[in-house]
């Protein structure tokens, strides 16, 4: 309970609600339907994917910038944070969610609006394979999110806030097809609570709210199974005898 007491822990809770409006709001923003030029899955998923980087550039010092239920859990899992940290950043990711969303809906013309980009089944999909897709494109998100911010690792080249956006990228350019790619709990829940819109939601909610997770506990604990340090063999020419490196 000390964390409570914490100007930083206070810091850290507001940072998360504020990052997770301003991702649903540019995230959703960027799927709006203007009759000039209607968004593709690529400007779509640049969209979500650069919003990501740039809050994880931005606020990752402050909070650890989650912007994300599944991640949180995910890290709770993997014991990097407590249960009470975990409880109060996922009540501020949905309540910043449905804030950004809200704000979004508030700006846009009623027939620009339409339902936000709502996450729901399309092109015939089953709820079977939407939440198939749905947990394997979390999994990999949240295994790329262990594997760029472990600091036992010595190759670690570049900034994770990159690793971390093209992997949200990589998940819209495959999930947008099935369920419009929700990864993200709070990013679903937002515009179904603004235009009341819940059909399927069940299916998201499935493979990314804090219940079971499973995709965010095997990430966490695949990560932590794989990832122990190993000496490996560097294989080179025929003519060499190889060496080995600590990793």
């Amino acid at each position: 309970m000390w964390e409570l007491r914490s100007i930083a822990f206070s810091r850290a809770v507001f940072a998360e609600f504020l990052a997770t409006l301003l991702f649903v709001f540019f995230g959703l923003g960027s799927a709006l339907n203007w009759p000039q030029a209607l968004p593709s899955v690529l400007q779509i998923a640049m969209a979500f994917g650069l919003a990501i980087g740039t809050l994880v550039q931005a606020l990752g010092h402050v909070s650890g910038a989650h912007i994300n239920p599944a991640v949180t859990v995910a890290c709770l899992v993997g014991c990097h944070v407590s249960f009470l940290r975990a409880a109060f950043y996922v009540a501020a990711q949905l309540l910043g969610a449905v804030a950004g969303a809200a704000l979004l809906s508030e700006i846009t013309p009623p027939d620009i609006r339409g339902d936000l980009a709502v996450n729901a089944l399309s092109n015939n999909s089953t709820a079977g394979q939407a939440v198939t897709v749905e947990l394997f494109l979390t999994l990999q998100l949240v295994l790329c999110i262990f594997a760029s911010t472990d600091e036992r690792r010595g190759d670690n080249l570049g900034t994770p806030a990159l690793s971390i956006g093209f992997s949200v990228v990589l998940g819209h350019l495959l999930g947008i097809h099935y369920t419009g790619c929700s990864m993200n709990p709070a990013r679903s829940l937002a515009p179904a609570v603004v235009t009341g819109k819940f059909d399927n939601h069940w299916v998201m909610a499935e493979t990314s709210l804090p219940s079971p997770l499973p995709e965010t506990h095997l990430a966490g604990r695949a990560w932590g199974g794989i990832s122990k340090p190993s000496t490996v063999l560097l294989l080179g020419p025929p003519w060499s005898l190889g060496s080995t490196l600590q990793v």
